[in-house]
């Protein structure tokens, strides 16, 4: 099970990588929507069926993703200003791993449990 999973998780990415070459916009259409999140929560259901776990998890992933939101603006950002490609991907991961930092800590103040 876990290598059918690994391959339609591969074939997404690999119809982004494809579509973007010619179609950036559609490209990152395709990798904006939460496919990846919905067949995640989709396994997790086939393995645990818990209502509960899964509201967790859904709830947890909304939280998670507002935090990684930035990176996408700092990238082409940096990418625009003459940084390489790696470099500026590294500053998006550093700037995310941050604010999932800040956001697990701010969510605790606010009795949210992440």
């Amino acid at each position: 099970m876990l290598a059918f999973r690994a391959l339609i998780s591969g074939i997404i990415i690999a119809i982004v990588s494809v579509v973007s070459r010619r179609y950036p916009g559609l490209g990152a259409l395709i990798a904006s929507l939460p496919l990846i999140s919905v067949l995640g929560m989709i396994w997790l259901w086939n393995d645990r069926p818990d209502a509960e776990n899964m509201a967790r998890h859904a709830e947890a992933t909304f939280y998670y993703v507002i935090p990684s939101l930035p990176m996408f603006l700092l990238i082409p950002i940096l990418l625009r200003r003459g940084v390489s490609f790696a470099p500026a991907l590294i500053a998006g991961c550093a700037v995310t791993i941050l604010l999932y930092l800040l956001t697990v800590a701010i969510a605790a103040r606010m009795g949210i449990r992440l």
